[in-house]
């Protein structure tokens, strides 16, 4: 991020999203982003999430029921946000203790976003993070959880960002196939693979379990402009702040130069004349 940022003039950037509770302690994960902070001003957000056990468990062994992996997202954000104030913080926590102070803080404050995947996690994003990072079928399902979640904390969810992560194809059929093979675990992530540890289970149980054309409902597939931007405002129309563009084919570039010369042109014109 550091290496974009020092290339890069005005995008925003940042996780969407990096789990602060088990392979990285979440004072590691505030001064890393206090330091991205200080080098790109006013360009950084960090997204948080709770993890997955092909990450968490697998690295450190560990991987409890949800309940504490949620207490345990919700007690790292506040030990991040309180190191991010530049003050001595002494914390001693159900699960994380922490005597330590960022000689550094940002110079801005960094916005923390929470990822939700379901109604229990839709709710807490919007209690205790500053906006939402989900993909489009939990919107469309939850949204109001997070609403509820936020207004309960004082907060107005109007007034708060949503990520929305949306996974598309440039291309025809054998870039489809490439894509929704490589992702094909994606309509189970959540329920049940996130709790799988080992990545070839996953990729067995996904290739026994979940057919090819279920991975790609929703994205939009094609060289038409038009199929993109249809999915893209409808999206900004549901609520969204921001749209994750997500590709699984291998010709990254081709999707970033069709986005950035055919599609984003042209919901520039939409947002124009909707203002």
């Amino acid at each position: 991020m550091s290496a974009i940022g020092q290339k890069t003039k005005r995008i925003r950037m940042g996780t969407t999203v990096t789990c602060p509770t088990f392979r990285y302690n979440p004072a590691v994960v505030a001064e890393a982003f206090a330091s991205l902070s200080l080098l790109t001003p006013g360009r950084i957000f960090l997204g948080v999430g709770s993890g997955e056990a092909l990450n968490e468990e697998a690295s450190t062994g560990s991987w409890p029921k949800w309940t504490e992996r949620s207490e345990r997202l919700v007690e790292a954000t506040d030990i991040i946000r309180k190191l991010w104030s530049g003050q001595q913080v002494d914390h001693s926590g159900n699960y994380y203790k922490v005597n330590a102070r960022l000689y550094d803080p940002p110079s801005e404050r960094i916005p923390l976003l929470m990822a939700g995947n379901g109604p229990k996690a839709m709710r807490r994003c919007g209690q205790y993070a500053d906006g939402l990072i989900t993909d489009p079928k939990t919107w469309k399902e939850h949204k109001t959880e997070f609403q509820m979640g936020a207004s309960d904390a004082g907060k107005d969810p109007a007034r708060m960002p949503v990520f929305i992560e949306q996974y598309v194809v440039v291309g025809g059929k054998s870039e489809l196939n490439e894509a929704a093979e490589l992702w094909r675990f994606g309509p189970k992530a959540w329920k049940p693979y996130f709790n799988i540890r080992d990545p070839k289970t996953i990729q067995d149980r996904a290739k026994a379990e979940v057919p090819l054309d279920k991975v790609t409902e929703g994205w939009p597939v094609g060289t038409d402009p038009e199929v993109h931007v249809k999915v893209l405002a409808d999206l900004f129309k549901s609520g969204a702040t921001g749209v994750h563009i997500h590709s699984g084919q291998r010709d990254q570039k081709r999707v970033i130069e069709f986005y950035g010369k055919e599609v984003l042109p042209r919901l520039r014109a939409i947002s124009r004349r909707a203002a």
